[in-house]
C-alpha cells in the first residue's frame, strides 16, 4: 500500500526566516542603489526561484523595465542582470546567519514526522554558497534535514521539478506520490505539482503573507483570517493540493494524505 515516505521542505519562509525577509531586504537594496526603486509586492512576487532569475524577472516587469529605461537611458540586458546579481550575493551572504532560525512549530513537526518514519528533504532558491551559511546555522537550532538541493548543477530551479527528483533519488523514495512538498511561495507549489508530488502551501511565516512574527501577532483575529484567506486562495489557484495554517498542522495532514493514498487517490486525482 502506498504511503507518504518523505516530506520535502523549502527553506526561507517555510522552515527558517519567518516572513522570508532576507532575500526581500537585499532585492530592495540593490535596485534602490541602482536608482530604480521597487515595491515590496514587486520584489516578493517571483520569490522562490533562483535569485539571478528573480532579478531577470523583475527587470522584465513592465513598470520596473520602464523605470530602468527612464533612469539608465537603455533597456535592461544580461549585463545589468549580472551586475545586480554580483551585488546581491555578498549582500545576502552578509545577513543570512541572522535569518536561519527555524520558524515556529518546525522542530516539533519534523520530530513527529521522523517518529512516523518519514525522511526529510529540502529544496531552495538559494545557491550552494548561500546554503553553506544557512544549513550549519539552522543545525545549531536543531533543524537538519536529511538532504538539500539547490539549482546549482541542475538545468533549472523552480518551478521545474529537478530538485524534487534529486531529493527522491537521494532519499530513495518512489513513486513521487509518496512525497509531500511544503513551501511558502507560488513557485514552491508549482515545483511540487510539476514533480507529481503532493503540494502543500504554508501560510504563517510565508513570503505570500509577508509579515514578521510580531506583526502577525499584532493583528486581530479577523485581520489575520482575512489575510490568511487571501494567501490560501493564491496557493489553491496555483495548484496546491492542501494549504495549512502553520507547521503544527502538517503531521495530521500527512496522515490524511495516507488515507487518500489507501483509497487509490493521487495528487492529480483529488
Amino acid at each position: 500500500m502506498s504511503k507518504i515516505e518523505a516530506v520535502v521542505f523549502d527553506w526561507a519562509g517555510t522552515t527558517v526566516d519567518f516572513g522570508c525577509f532576507a532575500p526581500l531586504e537585499v532585492f530592495l537594496e540593490i535596485f534602490g542603489k541602482a536608482g530604480v526603486d521597487i515595491t515590496i509586492e514587486e520584489a516578493r512576487k517571483p520569490m522562490g526561484v533562483l535569485k539571478i532569475e528573480h532579478i531577470r524577472i523583475l527587470l522584465n516587469e513592465p513598470r520596473i523595465r520602464s523605470e530602468w529605461i527612464k533612469v539608465k537611458g537603455k533597456e535592461p540586458d544580461d549585463n545589468d542582470v549580472n551586475a545586480l546579481y554580483a551585488e546581491y550575493v555578498p549582500a545576502l551572504l552578509s545577513i543570512l546567519k541572522k535569518y536561519s532560525e527555524p520558524n515556529p512549530y518546525v522542530l516539533d513537526a519534523v520530530e513527529k514526522l521522523r517518529e512516523m518514519g518519514l525522511k526529510i528533504g529540502s529544496t531552495t532558491g538559494y545557491t550552494d554558497e548561500m546554503m553553506a551559511v544557512v544549513v550549519p546555522e539552522a543545525k545549531k537550532y536543531g533543524y537538519s534535514p536529511d538532504c538539500f538541493f539547490t539549482p546549482d548543477g541542475l538545468p533549472a530551479g523552480r518551478p521545474l521539478p529537478w530538485m524534487m527528483y534529486r531529493n527522491a533519488e537521494k532519499l530513495g523514495v518512489y513513486p513521487m506520490k509518496n512525497i509531500v512538498k511544503v513551501g511558502d511561495t507560488i513557485s514552491d507549489i508549482k515545483e511540487g505539482k510539476n514533480a507529481s508530488a503532493w503540494s502543500v502551501g504554508v501560510i504563517e511565516g510565508s513570503n505570500e503573507l509577508g509579515l514578521h512574527l510580531d506583526e502577525m501577532k499584532a493583528l486581530s483575529a479577523a485581520e489575520l483570517e482575512e489575510k490568511s484567506e487571501a494567501v490560501r486562495k493564491r496557493f489553491l489557484e496555483a495548484g496546491a493540493d492542501f494549504v495549512i495554517k502553520n507547521m503544527s498542522e502538517l503531521p495530521a495532514l500527512v496522515e490524511k494524505i495516507n488515507g487518500l493514498l489507501s483509497e487509490g487517490k493521487t495528487p492529480s486525482s483529488i
